[in-house]
């Protein structure tokens, strides 16, 4: 016969269970719509300017995410405050708004949006400033919808502004972390630099990461058509509010699952006051033991450590009810990992001890309390091996990467998750990872790779990057690759990459293993990137291939891709300087490929190789088709680097005089801003 929850777990809690239900339960109804009555009537605004990605959604059909929300950019709302942008350079706010664009509000401003569908949840992308100190600052914002009550958002900087040369600082008047790095501000190495003193750099130097988002549940729905008003109160401690933009949700009513195992039962606390890590354990424990899904009913849990998972499923009432929340905590002494702090998160066991297999995770919320970058600290959100595993309807917030594997593992499955807002990556693939994928995600303000493949010592296999959304990673790439055998990224769409990367790397470099089999990039749209590589000062492709460690030689199929409103090259093939003449990139083969619009060339070759190019449509050309500098020799024989025309390539970009090999080489060429993308 099967024993009670209460008897498993030894003792019973303090409150009775039945009493803990009723308030969770009594916290979420207003938020439950039940029914068209549930539904607001409120007056009516303009009619609504949906987005993607800040595009209008018929360019990118089929690409990205399936979300649960609609966008809306507020540079398309009414508003009595000031647009700010469109700016593509670094450590700017427009820069690294969605869509470059934004609005900023002055105390007692407003920005108002009009619902395009029923409502009963927000999130709101915004910026205020920093302390005068670093560190951040509180300040309200008004919430309206509709004839709704206001509520009030409290907007931190707590999670933003960072500073300085890798791996940042939260101080503003921070001296250089690394005087003898080269700096692109005085085309020097400040400590090598003679006669002494090194340069005067400007403080605060490279302020970058300065958006937040934050989610609010309505109380009730409101109908498409009615207004929602942000608005900066009078008095606020914020100089400025900047809003980016405006998601709006309807969010279902909280899952109940009454045969499962309760956290409750082994003394979670859903009000968040006690920590309830050593009741997960219990949970987690009971659940595996006898076999049954451990559910996490709606409400707030402390949980301040990592909560080892094996062979356990666990299921939340869904992400905007339970939330599993806790401190960063500084170790006594660093663990055997290196860490210095620990923070919440759910973690398998490591592969050197097997690592752990059949866990599942699905419907709640992980919320981090990361505000600096320490590489050593494992305070990821979903973190160890989890071999044969899922994870579902997560959203992960404020940790230092959202999902970090470190295999050898297999068979792990990550869907319908939301990731924002991390100090590091979103997702990486770590070592050994195979039969894995990601797919129907969103990403947005990463620190670094929003979604990575790491072959680091051990090659990575077989794995996928399938629709999903990546927007605004504020360094590094929206997607990359580096090194491993027969890898895909299919149908993703990538918006607004900030700096010192672009939309998709396939990198040899960071010690990887090198890139064997087929690589299959295919059907994936990008916007606005093609950024500026503040190291080299120069333009990046959208897609770039940068063979730094090794050559880069497996069979690259790039097919169906269509690369928008590129601030640069649509198109890198790059080898660092010191390695021109060691390393090359060959077999790249570009087909059924659409670029609309290039700040520069469509093609920029920067390394020994070749490429070839069937179907590749290209229109808005800011400067020549091909900028083909090869490895810089510039032999009589012509460029290192060769372009084979396989027909169909439209729009004069590869002009017969180009192939195979012209030198068309300018360094750094003009831009010329590109019209917005419209239709093919």
């Amino acid at each position: 016969m099967q024993r009670s929850v209460e008897g498993a777990a030894g003792r019973r809690p303090a409150v009775p269970i039945a009493r803990i239900l009723a308030a969770a339960a009594t916290a979420v109804a207003l938020a439950v719509p039940t029914g068209s009555a549930a539904l607001a009537a409120g007056p009516t605004g303009p009619a609504p300017v949906v987005t993607r990605a800040g595009l209008d959604p018929a360019l990118v059909a089929g690409r990205g995410a399936t979300v649960d929300f609609v966008e809306q950019e507020a540079e398309n709302a009414r508003t009595n405050g000031t647009h700010i942008g469109p700016d593509r350079a670094a450590y700017t706010l427009a820069g690294e708004a969605s869509g470059r664009r934004a609005v900023r509000l002055s105390p007692g401003q407003y920005v108002e949006f009009t619902l395009p569908t029923a409502a009963n949840a927000l999130t709101v992308r915004y910026s205020i400033p920093d302390a005068p100190g670093g560190g951040g600052i509180t300040a309200p914002l008004r919430v309206t919808v509709g004839r709704g009550p206001t509520r009030t958002m409290t907007l931190t900087s707590q999670y933003a502004w960072l500073y300085n040369q890798y791996p940042f600082t939260n101080d503003p008047d921070a001296d250089l972390l690394h005087p003898g790095w080269w700096i692109t501000e005085c085309s020097c190495v400040p400590a090598a630099t003679t006669p002494t003193p090194t340069p005067t750099i400007t403080k605060p130097f490279r302020p970058h990461h300065f958006y937040d988002e934050q989610r609010l549940l309505l109380g009730r729905t409101h109908r498409a058509g009615e207004v929602v008003r942000l608005t900066a109160p009078t008095g606020t401690a914020a100089a400025w509010t900047v809003i980016d933009l405006l998601d709006s949700h309807l969010v279902a009513p909280p899952r109940v699952l009454p045969h499962a195992v309760n956290v409750l039962a082994f003394g979670a606390d859903p009000t968040g006051r006690r920590d309830s890590a050593d009741a997960f354990d219990r949970a987690v424990a009971y659940a595996r033991r006898v076999d049954r899904t451990l559910y996490l009913p709606p409400g707030t849990y402390q949980v301040n450590r990592h909560i080892i998972v094996d062979d356990v499923t666990i299921a939340g009432a869904g992400s905007w009810y339970t939330v599993v929340k806790g401190r960063e905590v500084a170790l006594d002494t660093p663990s055997p990992d290196g860490s210095v702090h620990t923070g919440v998160g759910f973690y398998g066991r490591d592969a050197a001890d097997g690592g752990s297999s059949d866990v599942h995770l699905s419907g709640f919320a992980i919320e981090g309390d990361v505000r600096e970058r320490i590489d050593t600290d494992q305070v990821n959100a979903i973190g160890g091996a989890l071999n044969h595993s899922t994870v579902d309807r997560l959203y992960l917030h404020h940790t230092k990467v959202g999902l970090w594997f470190d295999g050898p593992m297999t068979d792990l499955r990550v869907t319908n998750t939301v990731i924002a807002d991390q100090i590091a990556d979103g997702l990486n693939f770590h070592t050994g990872v195979t039969h894995s994928s990601i797919s129907h995600s969103f990403i947005r303000n990463t620190g670094d790779d929003a979604l990575a493949m790491w072959s680091e010592r051990t090659g990575n296999a077989d794995n996928t990057f399938d629709h999903n959304t990546v927007q605004s990673p504020v360094l590094a790439n929206g997607i990359a690759l580096y090194g491993g055998t027969d890898l895909t990224v299919s149908h993703n769409l990538i918006a607004d990459p900030v700096r010192e990367g672009s939309a998709i790397q396939v990198g040899s470099r960071f010690g990887a293993e090198p890139f064997t089999g087929q690589l299959r990039i295919t059907g994936n749209t990008t916007v606005r990137a093609g950024t500026y590589e503040l190291n080299w000062n120069i333009g990046l492709g959208a897609i770039w291939f940068y063979a730094l460690d090794r050559s880069i030689d497996a069979d690259i199929q790039v097919v169906g891709d269509s690369y928008l409103d590129n601030t640069y090259n649509a198109i890198m093939l790059v080898s660092d300087w010191p390695v021109k003449d060691q390393y090359s990139i060959s077999n790249v083969h570009f087909r059924d490929i659409r670029v609309d619009g290039t700040g520069t060339s469509v093609v920029s070759a920067r390394a020994a190789g070749s490429a070839s190019f069937a179907n590749v449509d290209a229109r808005n050309v800011g400067a020549v088709g091909v900028n083909n500098c090869g490895s810089f020799h510039f032999t009589p024989a012509g460029s290192e680097f060769s372009l084979t025309d396989l027909g169909g390539n439209d729009g004069g970009w590869l002009a017969l005089w180009l192939l195979p090999n012209t030198i068309t080489c300018n360094d750094r060429p003009p831009v010329v801003p590109p019209p917005a993308p419209t239709p093919w």
